[in-house]
C-alpha cells in the first residue's frame, strides 16, 4: 500500500481501509500524534429512541458502532510520541499512568439523570486531570454546525481542538486518527493549523470525512464557520 501524505496544499488525507493495515504502510516517524475516539469494546446500542418508545431522539437511525463488539487493544498506538485516546475507562488496565481529560457534556440541570455526565480520555505522559465543558446531550449540541449529527458517537470539533492543545501537537504537525468516524479530528486539525491522516473503514463515513474536510477548507457548501474560529485555547497549558 502506498499512502498519500498530507501537504500544505492538502493538509488532511482520508484513507478508506483497516487502520492496522494502514499503520504498517506509514513511514517511520511521519506522525507527530495520535488523537482518536476508538470503539471502546462495549457493544453499545447508539439508538437513543429505545429510551423513548421510538419517538424523537437524534440517533433514531443509528445502530451499533463497527468494531465495538470486541475489546479495544490500545497497544498499536502507544509508541507514538503523543497520544490521546477517548473511552479510557473501558480499557484503563491496558494503559500506563498518564494525563486524564474529562469532557463534561451534560448541562447542570441534567447531572445524574440517565447516561453518563462526562467522558474520559487518556493522554500519554503526565498525571494531571483537566476538564472541558461543552453541552452535547441528546438534541442539545452546543457549538458547531447547528448540532448536525453525522455519526452515532461523534465528538464536537471544539473538543478535538482542545485535545490537540493538550497533546502539544506542534504547529504544522501530522495527527493520525485511525478511527476517524465522520472526520471531526481532521476538521479540528485544519482549524488549528495542523495536518492529519484520517483512517475510516466504513465507506459511508469515509465519504462524510472527505466532505467535511472539503467544507472546512472552504471547498464545499456546508457551514463549519462556528467550528473554525481562531484558536480557542490560546492560554491553554497542560
Amino acid at each position: 500500500m502506498t499512502l498519500e501524505m498530507p501537504t500544505d496544499e492538502n493538509p488532511v488525507v482520508v484513507v478508506e481501509g483497516d487502520c492496522l493495515d494502514v499503520l504498517r504502510a506509514l513511514p517511520d516517524g511521519c506522525v507527530d500524534a495520535v488523537v482518536t475516539d476508538p470503539p471502546y469494546g462495549m457493544d453499545w446500542d447508539t439508538d437513543s429512541t429505545r429510551f423513548t418508545g421510538g419517538k424523537g431522539g437524534h440517533n433514531k437511525r443509528s445502530t451499533r458502532v463497527h468494531g465495538d463488539s470486541v475489546p479495544f487493544n490500545p497497544s498499536p498506538w502507544l509508541h507514538f510520541p503523543r497520544v490521546v485516546l477517548w473511552g479510557v475507562n473501558h480499557y484503563a488496565e491496558r494503559l500506563p499512568v498518564g494525563t486524564t481529560l474529562v469532557w463534561i457534556k451534560k448541562p447542570d440541570a441534567k447531572f445524574g439523570v440517565m447516561l453518563s455526565d462526562c467522558e474520559l480520555a487518556w493522554v500519554k505522559g503526565g498525571h494531571g486531570v483537566y476538564a472541558h465543558r461543552q453541552v452535547w446531550d441528546g438534541c442539545a449540541r452546543e457549538g458547531e454546525e447547528n448540532g448536525v449529527h453525522h455519526h452515532p458517537t461523534q465528538k464536537p470539533v471544539r473538543l478535538m481542538r482542545w485535545c490537540i492543545h493538550k497533546a502539544k501537537v506542534p504547529e504544522g504537525g501530522i495527527i493520525l486518527d485511525p478511527f476517524a468516524g465522520s472526520g471531526t479530528t481532521g476538521v479540528a486539525a485544519i482549524a488549528e493549523g495542523r495536518r492529519a491522516i484520517l483512517i475510516e473503514k466504513e465507506p459511508k463515513y469515509a465519504a462524510i470525512c472527505r466532505r467535511r474536510v472539503a467544507e472546512a477548507m472552504g471547498l464545499g457548501k456546508g457551514s463549519l464557520l462556528a467550528a473554525l474560529q481562531p484558536s480557542l485555547f490560546p492560554e491553554d497549558s497542560p
